[in-house]
């Protein structure tokens, strides 16, 4: 296939500006939901998944950064050729390019940084650095890392959000902070590959199940790194959220609210409720069962459900009504101990 034209930014009503876009000096590529079309001619749904083998030339004082594991760099006088192979399905928005005056790490556990050369300090330390410790304690939780490597990439910009993909995510080196606001969106991005890249919702309407699951790995890491417990951010977030609008539903929350913040914290919660009725036993058999049963292809709402009331051998039909399908909030059960 052969294809031309010059990518740039895909504007939506009710959704951010997506696709290729400048930066200072380089290229960032943000898809999600609706950008990957800006690059390359796909059938841009995130149940269209494929295997991808993607060659790229940019001038050779450049690196450029892609999902997948590396096949080739090339050299042609001034330019050099990259070429990247995703053996593993991938929907079309996760297939990203970074392009910037980057250096490569020396990977740890399978996690490289690519990174301005001169980013480094206590702050890149304390968040960047952590990632082969979060790396061991996910896999303890969620089962072994779905794909070849994990590739993060440091812009020389700021950035106001992080970028995910598959494989590879995205910061500005605003985020080499040891605050807890940078450090919990370094593990929210890697806890992506599992809940979101290898597991990949078929209709964006179930978005919950990618956000809702990294949000819940925030708190899973704060209680690893001896900050505050699962249970005390659950209690504090269940309090912030019952003073906002009754007005979204997660079950499906429509394009205008899909990346809103109260998606995220009632996900995490619908996952924290489910823990305290079945247990942590078979919480994370369920988690680890959900990404081996469907990593690789796509799931729903309802594989979700399915799945849990399978392994804990409980009717949950009630707990999730309320926690999806409900406007109100619903108070977080007592524990499985305690009834």
């Amino acid at each position: 296939m052969k294809y031309a034209g010059s990518p740039g930014v895909l504007k939506v009503r009710d959704l951010d500006d997506a696709g290729w876009e400048e930066l200072t000096d380089g290229v960032i590529v943000a898809a999600q939901p609706h950008g990957a079309p800006t690059r390359f001619p796909c059938n841009d749904r995130p149940s269209n998944k494929a295997t991808y083998a993607i060659t790229m030339a940019a001038p050779s004082d450049y690196y450029v950064a892609m999902s997948g594991r590396s096949v080739e760099t090339r050299r042609r006088g001034s330019v050099t050729e990259w070429t990247r192979e995703m053996p593993q399905p991938m929907a079309p928005y996760l297939a990203t390019v970074q392009i910037g005056r980057y250096e490569a790490r020396d990977p740890a556990n399978d996690v490289v940084v690519i990174a301005p050369p001169d980013l480094s300090g206590d702050g890149y330390d304390a968040s960047f650095g952590r990632q082969p410790a979060m790396m061991e304690f996910f896999e303890s939780k969620f089962g072994p890392y779905p794909f070849d490597d994990y590739t993060v990439v440091v812009t020389d910009d700021p950035l106001e959000i992080p970028l995910e993909s598959q494989s590879l995510s995205t910061f500005g080196r605003n985020f080499a902070s040891g605050e807890w606001s940078a450090v919990r969106l370094v593990a929210h991005e890697l806890s992506h590959q599992w809940f979101g890249n290898a597991v990949t919702l078929s209709d964006w309407r179930d978005i919950w199940l990618h956000e809702g699951f990294a949000c819940y790995a925030e708190w899973l890491w704060s209680e690893e790194s001896g900050l505050d417990s699962a249970a005390t951010r659950a209690a504090h977030f269940h309090d912030k959220l019952s003073g906002l609008d009754r007005d979204l539903l997660l079950a499906d929350p429509g394009p205008a609210l899909m990346f809103d913040d109260r998606v995220y914290k009632r996900g995490a919660l619908t996952l924290h409720a489910l823990r305290l009725t079945v247990g942590d036993h078979d919480f994370f058999d369920i988690l680890r069962e959900w990404v081996e049963r469907f990593g690789g292809g796509n799931a729903t709402t309802a594989d979700f459900e399915a799945l849990a009331a399978e392994i804990s051998g409980e009717p949950l039909g009630t707990l999730f009504d309320s926690w999806l399908r409900g406007l109100s909030l619903p108070a977080l059960p007592p524990s499985s101990s305690q009834r």
